[in-house]
């Protein structure tokens, strides 16, 4: 679910503001009217932009364009932090996306808003201006991790100046590939798709990587959230994964109240799926056994067994991986790369 904030400045902008958050689908929005609340009106417009540049994956101004850039400027991180930020004027005739216009995906809620309020989405990145594949919102659509943003630029450039780049995938491609993919030959700039990212077929090789992996924790008793991550990492190093590729998190249901899987769910937005140990045990695979947990909680594998019925009896990824008494492994789910229309690309 989104976490939105839309801010005005007048009472003709307050009521587009109610508009703007009935039409923003799958999101929760948040309505700040500093000209109708005398309590808004006290405070720093600049605070305002700063925490929700921390904690909002959009944010809308309603307004001059003028406030909305002098107000995040201060805030700016980068092309794969910073949250979609859009501007309308008070009549609601434009919707502008000024930042994260792919990766946030402020093009996309620009063209939703413009669609449901009658306006006109005025979308200046190139790619779009010119009907070029924007590898960067694809990506996006799909679920899948730019691993190395600074390369958005590099695939864009080669696009935009006519070049075919290469591209690779390690499942089946639904679909037709846009104009300037090829999957034959070996240009220098490419796109490479799946979970091993060691793969570099090409000189400069930006790689996406499906958000479906899911991290199986076991543990002992009181495991403190340090060693949850130290444990977390050492999986994600072994099978050479980002952290954000991670979706879930998974144990035995006795473990389900740990403060340290807890503190490590939350820093990292995701759900924690408990399973009773006869569940665990059913859960067809090869994994490494231990007649001592298999004595104390009832199963033999906990992080693995978690990890692979979390993913829906999908692919172990990583086997156990030991820190400081938490044990963690991952497995991946079921993902597929998609052209066809109405899945991210038409």
């Amino acid at each position: 679910m989104t976490h939105a904030k839309v801010v005005s400045f007048t009472s003709r902008g307050a009521a587009l503001a109610a508009q703007v958050c009935g039409c923003l689908e799958n999101t929760v929005a948040e309505r700040y009217d500093r000209a109708d609340s005398p309590d808004l009106q006290k405070t720093s417009l600049t605070r305002f932009a700063q925490q929700a540049m921390m904690d909002c994956s959009l944010i809308v101004f309603i307004g001059a364009a003028g406030i909305a850039v002098r107000a995040i400027a201060p805030y700016l991180v980068g092309k794969a932090a910073d949250p979609a930020v859009l501007v309308l004027d008070e009549n609601g005739r434009f919707v502008i996306p000024l930042l994260s216009g792919h990766l946030g995906g402020a093009n996309a809620y620009a063209r939703q808003l413009a669609a449901a309020l009658g306006a006109q989405a005025v979308i200046t990145t190139a790619t779009d201006g010119r009907g070029v594949f924007a590898v960067d919102e694809w990506a996006r659509e799909q679920g899948f991790i730019v691993a190395e943003p600074g390369k958005i630029r590099m695939v864009s450039a080669a696009l935009l100046r006519g070049e075919r780049i290469g591209f690779r995938s390690e499942r089946p491609v639904e679909g037709i590939l846009p104009d300037g993919l090829d999957i034959c030959g070996s240009p220098v700039v490419g796109v490479s798709i799946g979970l091993d990212m060691s793969a570099a077929p090409f000189e400069c090789t930006l790689h996406l990587v499906p958000r479906v992996v899911h991290i199986g924790f076991g543990c002992r008793r009181g495991a403190c959230a340090a060693a949850v991550e130290a444990a977390a990492s050492a999986a994600l190093a072994a099978a050479g994964l980002p952290p954000e590729a991670i979706c879930r998190a998974a144990t035995i249901d006795r473990k389900a109240d740990e403060p340290g899987l807890a503190s490590f769910c939350a820093a990292h937005g995701l759900a924690l799926d408990v399973f009773p140990a006869e569940v665990l045990a059913a859960v067809p695979g090869d994994f490494t056994a231990s007649a001592f947990v298999e004595g104390t909680v009832g199963v033999d594998n906990v992080c693995e067994r978690a990890a692979v019925c979390s993913a829906g009896c999908g692919q172990l990824l990583c086997q156990k991986t030991v820190r400081d008494g938490v044990t963690a492994a991952l497995a991946a789910g079921e993902w597929r790369v998609s052209f066809a229309a109405g899945n991210g690309w038409d």
